[in-house]
């Protein structure tokens, strides 16, 4: 992102004052984290200046990525690359009755995701990566922002690109927590689906509906595992980047006339910074 493109972001979110406190943290290099009211969001999102925090909250609680009408409200709903827990929120707020699992490996935004969730109690913070097998696992930064942390299985990275983390697979986890049945599981895990579809046999039969973000960009056969993976799975429909993949069981499928929603590119009134940290 260019820095007028940042400036314009943080301006269509927070108005002149998010401009002026992305330019101070910026021309001071300190980093800066903020609390902000988002409409429609129970308690204060928390915020990373300057990194890919701002746009994620832009995308997923302004233009509502996530938002989907389903037949049957969803009651067990696993978020796995949750990052700072922005879809869990999201998910808290549109359906408290729901229990909510968020997975996600890298430490910095677990922390974020740890915050932004503490005041849900429906929401467990799982510190791990959604894997084909239970194992450690190397974390890899390529550089491009938090949310694009990558899972390694292989060792040789060099110290400075390299953190460990436990791998855990969705029937594990479904054993771990006491969740025989996920009515909606959400995916965005940078490539790592294709090694957590390529065997899910022991899970795939638990599981109504899945919002995943397809990475064969990244790691080519990511579309394939999934698509083999999820071959019961009757309806498919698009938005943005995410796939939304349905079974026509237990009136649990998305619901027929169900469309990505209309949503403006920004707030209609700037975010109000509560503080700055």
């Amino acid at each position: 992102m260019s820095l007028r493109e940042g400036f314009a972001l943080y301006h269509s979110l927070f108005g002149i004052s998010g401009v002026f406190l992305a330019a101070r943290t910026r021309l001071f290099g300190r980093p800066a984290q903020v609390a902000v009211e988002v409409p429609g969001v129970q308690h204060p999102v928390h915020l990373r200046m300057r990194t890919t925090d701002v746009a994620s909250c832009g995308e997923i609680l302004i233009k509502r990525q996530y938002d989907w009408d389903f037949r049957r409200t969803p009651q067990v709903i696993v978020d796995a690359g949750a990052n700072i827990g922005l879809a869990s929120i999201f998910y808290a707020n549109k359906y408290p009755s729901a229990r909510i699992i968020a997975i996600e490996p890298e430490a910095s935004n677990y922390q974020m995701l740890v915050k932004n969730t503490a005041a849900y109690s429906t929401v467990k913070a799982v510190n791990a990566a959604l894997w084909g097998e239970n194992c450690e696992l190397d974390i890899f930064d390529p550089e491009q922002g938090h949310t694009a942390f990558q899972m390694r299985g292989e060792t040789g990275l060099c110290a400075a690109q390299r953190a460990r983390v436990a791998g855990i697979t969705l029937d594990k986890l479904m054993s771990d927590f006491e969740v025989p049945h996920i009515d909606l599981l959400k995916v965005d895990i940078e490539g790592a689906e294709r090694q957590v579809f390529a065997r899910p046999e022991r899970w795939i039969g638990g599981v109504d509906n899945i919002a995943i973000e397809l990475h064969d960009w990244m790691l080519p056969g990511c579309e394939d595992a999934v698509q083999r993976a999820a071959k019961e799975f009757e309806s498919k429909l698009m938005k943005g980047e995410t796939t939304y993949l349905a079974r026509e069981r237990n009136g649990s499928q998305i619901a027929p006339n169900s469309r990505a929603p209309e949503h403006a590119a920004g707030p209609k009134a700037p975010l109000k910074i509560l503080f700055v940290t």
